[in-house]
Parts: structure tokens; C-alpha cells; sequence
């Protein structure tokens, strides 16, 4: 039986130079040559990157639909309340909600789909302001089924952050699922987005009243494949161990930090600092 961490072996990737020599293909920053089994890890680290985006927007579509057969029931429904009532008032009141509810249809496809088109990795001044709020259409309707108050507080003169608006997304996405699953029902979520006192960051806080987390696993919440989740939940989400390694790894390329603060019983926080446009 292999080792649980071996690595398989990797496949050929160097060159065969003028002497028939076998030649590196790739450099580490320095200058020197990587090894066949660096190589490899790297593809590896690619690969993985590229499974969590997609498994955020499989996360992010599977959400939507359920949002967008919300709004689809309103239309419906109050198309059926306009045609049975021939009063101007009914139908005024009919049609103002169908704008309504169409407006909403239209920023729910318009956040997966800047989703799904987005594969830019540049970074570039972003409105996380902008970035929540749309997150928080996607999970609007989990939210309220859970019975959980979502409080947030964005500075109005907070600063745009130099990041790539598609990651930090996953990032936000990740955390207010994994609070929300922390609560259970019938809790509170305050997310929080301000300049931070130092002038070269904005800071993000994400604060739950949940279950809270064990300070003896605290320090491994960050590690790949680790959970305190036995599996998905009823709503099918949670369980894979990779939602917080993949943020930490996000917010490290951002050259960002982030912490976590908790406490049993009373809830979790976690403050995200980000480079300041």
C-alpha cells in the first residue's frame, strides 16, 4: 500500500540538450533549475487551483438556480395576480413587482457569469463593497431559510483593494457558507469592510455567533483536507477540508493576511487585510 502523502511519479518533462544530456525545463526565481518532482508539484498546485475555481462556480450555479427559481415564482405568480385583476392598482402593483423580481433574475445571472467568464489572474483596483453585496444575492435565499440575520457595514469611504475580484469572490463565498453552517439557525453574520488603520490595507471582517471552534484545532484550520465537518450538510455543502486552505492560499498571492479569532459557543471572526489601491 502507498503512503498517504507519496507523490506519484512525476512524468517526464525535461529537454535532451546538444550533449543528450536530460535539461530542465523550468527555474525556480532564482535562476536555478527545477527539479523533475518540483515540476510536478507544480502542475499539481495548477490543477488544484483550477478544480477549486470550477468547484466554486459549480457552488455558485447550484446556489443561483435555486435563487432564480424564487424569482421565476414571483413572476409568475403575480403575472397570474395581474391578469386576474383588471384594476389599474392590482396591476400596478403586479407589474412593480415583476420589475422588481426581473431586476434581481438579471444581477443573479450577471454575477455567475462574470463568474464563469473571468479567468483573468491580474490584479487591479476592486470594489470589495461591490463584491459582497453580489455574493450575498447568491446566498440570499439560504440565508433566510436558516433564519440567519446578515448585518453588513461598508464605509462609505472605503478604498478599492488590488485584487484579482474573481478569487477575493471565492474567498467571501467560502466564508459566509462555512458561517452559515456554523450557525445552524436562527444567528447572526456581520461582515464588516472598512479602511484599515494602517493606511496600506483594507480589512474585511467576517463575524458569525456560531458553534465556535476548539482552541486546541484553531491553529489547523488553515491546513489542507482538514475539517471539523463530518460531511455535507442538508443544504450539501461543507466537509471537503479545502474551502479555508484554498482562502489562505488566495490571500497569501494577494500578499494579504488573515486571521482567525473564536470562541466555543459564542462564534468565530475572521479579519482579512488586502492591499490598499
Amino acid at each position: 500500500m502507498n503512503a498517504p502523502n507519496a507523490i506519484p511519479t512525476p512524468p517526464a518533462t525535461s529537454n535532451p540538450s546538444s550533449s543528450g544530456k536530460p535539461v530542465s525545463t523550468g527555474a525556480l526565481a532564482g535562476g536555478s533549475p527545477l527539479s523533475d518532482e518540483q515540476q510536478y508539484i507544480q502542475h499539481l498546485k495548477a490543477q488544484l487551483r483550477q478544480s477549486q475555481s470550477m468547484a466554486t462556480l459549480g457552488e455558485l450555479t447550484s446556489t443561483a438556480t435555486h435563487e432564480f427559481n424564487n424569482v421565476l415564482m414571483t413572476i409568475i405568480n403575480y403575472a397570474r395576480l395581474g391578469i386576474r385583476n383588471r384594476d389599474d392598482a392590482s396591476r400596478d402593483k403586479a407589474l412593480g413587482k415583476i420589475l422588481e423580481a426581473s431586476e434581481r433574475a438579471s444581477k443573479i445571472t450577471g454575477t455567475i457569469l462574470a463568474q464563469a467568464r473571468n479567468r483573468s489572474e491580474s490584479f487591479e483596483p476592486t470594489d470589495l463593497g461591490g463584491l459582497i453585496l453580489d455574493t450575498l444575492v447568491l446566498l440570499e435565499r439560504e440565508m433566510n431559510k436558516y433564519r440567519v440575520s446578515v448585518t453588513t457595514e461598508i464605509a462609505p469611504d472605503v478604498a478599492p483593494a488590488i485584487v484579482s475580484g474573481n478569487q477575493i469572490q471565492r474567498v467571501m463565498l467560502n466564508l459566509l457558507i462555512n458561517a452559515r453552517q456554523a450557525i445552524g439557525e436562527c444567528g447572526n453574520l456581520l461582515i464588516r469592510l472598512a479602511n484599515s488603520e494602517d493606511p496600506q490595507w483594507v480589512e474585511l471582517v467576517v463575524r458569525d455567533s456560531g458553534s465556535g471552534i476548539p482552541a486546541e484545532t484553531l491553529p489547523q484550520i488553515f491546513d489542507p483536507f482538514f475539517s471539523t465537518k463530518m460531511g455535507p450538510d442538508e443544504s450539501g455543502k461543507g466537509g471537503t477540508g479545502l474551502g479555508l486552505a484554498a482562502c489562505k492560499e488566495i490571500i497569501d498571492a494577494h500578499r494579504g493576511k488573515i486571521r482567525v479569532e473564536s470562541t466555543v459557543g459564542v462564534g468565530t471572526a475572521f479579519t482579512i487585510r488586502l492591499p490598499r489601491a
